[in-house]
């Protein structure tokens, strides 16, 4: 099946909503999923998660909880954060439905008052206490997509406000990280912030929850993520995306997602990336 062909088919299992115009909070971005129904009956989902450099927040608002399995063989039932980096994570279920939150790893650590960036899976509510039961009940209870987005904004907006944000330099070095496609050096980036390599590294890692190497690495493998499931050859994906030739992406895909470059190309959770994500898999294909 070429490349276009099965993006369309797996894109047709959900139905997506996204926000109506640009959020106000800078490193916030969200879509609405919900599952499809052929005859009347939704059919079981099972998804590998490819990660993507950012903390995802997962609000599930179906009617049957979905569930999440990660890479020790825990089960999560419900709302949960997966963290950046987790090979391994599944998502499996009938009739999901859900809000997903991808936050940038300095706008988590605020969100989330810890960062989460080693690739946990969490659940909501061990972060957020009885706030993540009232969340979402209001999220259940909102009469659009449109009301939950705004919904959302609003408790992310308050718990930005009441809690630490991460260190302007660490958020920096994310930035400078993020623009260069993971293609900075860090003794660069700390000589632009006015720190030390030690002090820059040890300060990202905490707040980060990755080491600015890995987290180059990740952010590296999703632009070639994305080439991939354009339909880009691997060996092609792997050169545009600034690796030294193709088997240090094959390494990284089985790091990241647990897949060798041809399984991540057929990856369904990347195929609803240009309608649920516009902005990402545009920034993840610019040349």
């Amino acid at each position: 099946m070429a490349s276009a062909e099965w993006a369309r088919d797996a894109a047709a299992v959900w139905d997506i909503a996204t926000p109506a115009r640009p959020g106000r909070l800078p490193g916030v971005t969200m879509a609405g999923f919900r599952q499809r129904t052929a005859g009347g009956t939704a059919g079981d989902i099972d998804l590998q998660v490819v990660p993507y450099p950012a903390v995802t927040v997962a609000v599930d608002l179906g009617d049957g909880p979905a569930v999440i399995d990660d890479a020790t063989g825990r089960r999560h039932r419900g709302s949960v954060v997966i963290g950046m980096g987790p090979a391994g994570v599944r998502v499996r279920g009938r009739g999901i439905e859900g809000l997903q939150l991808r936050l940038s790893p300095p706008v988590a650590l605020a969100v989330l008052g810890a960062s989460d960036g080693g690739g946990e899976v969490i659940a909501l509510d061990d972060l957020w206490g009885r706030d993540a039961a009232r969340v979402e009940e209001r999220l259940r209870a909102a009469a659009s997509w449109d009301d939950r987005f705004a919904l959302a904004e609003e408790a992310l907006a308050r718990r930005l406000e009441a809690h630490r944000p991460a260190d302007p330099e660490v958020a920096h070095a994310w930035d400078r990280l993020e623009t260069t496609g993971g293609q900075v050096r860090v003794e660069e980036v700390a000589a632009e912030v006015g720190w030390s390599r030690k002090r820059l590294w040890s300060r990202f890692r905490d707040q980060v929850g990755l080491g600015p190497k890995r987290a180059a690495r990740l952010v590296r493998f999703d632009h070639a993520a994305h080439r991939l499931a354009a339909g880009h050859a691997a060996a092609q994906a792997a050169a545009e995306s600034g690796y030294a030739d193709q088997s240090h992406l094959h390494r990284d895909a089985l790091t990241f997602a647990g897949l060798p470059p041809t399984a991540v190309a057929v990856a369904d959770w990347l195929a609803v990336d240009d309608v649920a994500w516009p902005g990402t898999a545009v920034r993840s294909l610019r040349p």
